[in-house]
């Protein structure tokens, strides 16, 4: 890296999108909606879960943890991108671009371990039946949504206290909507060897290792399910397992995609893209996923508006 021209940043530039105005307006509109559906989707899903007591199981237990995860996780990006755009400013501070940083890795490492532990539970639901509600007691569902929080908590700080020892030059620039790290060490005059190891380190053990443990008891999950003799018992673990992986899927693939390639060769776009897959649309589709292909929630979210919206009529009326 240059030695020169280094400085103690003040201030980024989040170029985002695009520049042109009427550009920004139809992304304000259609940013703005999506993250409108992602925050009610989720709120739905963690109220439907709290207020029906036959959704008081581990499986809903880790739902409603990741539903709460992903607002957070999609709310550390969204509103900052969405008030730039109607304020026609990029500017974040230095402090702010930390900050972000920071949370970003707290709920996207949260995300990760929350589907590995949503699969160790399915993995227990479906291969060892009889023994389920031993060994998936409170005490132990409490224990790993707790150590979830904490491991996250700990690996967003490695992430992002390594930052604090670089200098930057003048281009202040970042060809993203966030502080996205990688794009943020490309901007740094100091040596990043060390953020680049922590990167790759926290990726493996957080990002590639979760999910080596989900492909790795699928297959076991699967041959389980085969073994079933009923067709409604199948069909009921299928839709389960086909809703937990059709999240792993979009989530991971998206974002250790662009996590693994954006430091190398990665191009903006490419990464913008990605982003947006893994950061908004992904949580944006978790209550969809879950919801659709799933009875006890449709039915539990069907009694939770029948009591709803009568209440709601009845004070509408009152007050009229």
């Amino acid at each position: 890296m240059e030695s020169g021209n280094q400085t103690h940043a003040e201030e980024f530039l989040l170029l985002g999108f695009s520049a042109k105005s009427e550009t920004q307006f139809m992304l304000f509109g259609l940013f703005l909606c999506v993250y409108l559906v992602m925050f009610t989707g989720n709120v739905l899903i963690i109220l439907v879960i709290c207020s029906d007591s036959r959704l008081h199981t581990p499986m809903y237990f880790f739902l409603a943890n990741l539903s709460s995860a992903d607002i957070c996780f999609t709310s550390t990006t969204v509103p900052k991108m969405l008030l730039n755009i109607q304020t026609q400013s990029k500017v974040i501070t230095y402090a702010g671009c930390l900050s972000q940083t920071f949370f970003f890795f707290v709920f996207g490492c949260l995300d990760n371990l929350l589907l590995t532990v949503m699969a160790y539970d399915r993995f227990v639901a479906i291969c060892h039946p009889l023994h389920y509600s031993v060994i998936m007691n409170p005490q132990l569902c409490g224990l790993l949504a707790l150590g979830s929080w904490c491991i996250s908590v700990m690996g967003s700080l490695l992430e992002t206290l390594t930052l604090l020892r670089l200098s930057f030059c003048t281009n202040m620039e970042i060809p993203h909507f966030f502080c996205n790290l990688p794009q943020v060490l490309k901007l740094a005059c100091s040596d990043t060897f060390i953020n680049n190891v922590v990167v790759y380190f926290v990726t493996i053990v957080l990002g590639v290792l979760p999910l080596s443990g989900i492909l790795f008891s699928y297959p076991q999950i699967f041959s389980s399910i085969l073994r079933i003799s009923s067709a409604r018992g199948k069909y009921k673990a299928f839709s389960t397992c086909g809703s937990h992986l059709s999240v792993v899927s979009l989530f991971y693939g998206t974002g250790l995609r662009e996590y693994l390639s954006s430091i190398a060769t990665s191009s903006s776009r490419t990464s913008l893209v990605a982003s947006v897959m893994y950061t908004i649309v992904t949580p944006m589709l978790n209550p969809f996923i879950y919801s659709l292909r799933n009875r006890d929630m449709k039915g539990a979210l069907s009694r939770l508006l029948g009591r709803v919206v009568p209440l709601s009529v009845r004070t509408i009326t009152g007050l009229s």
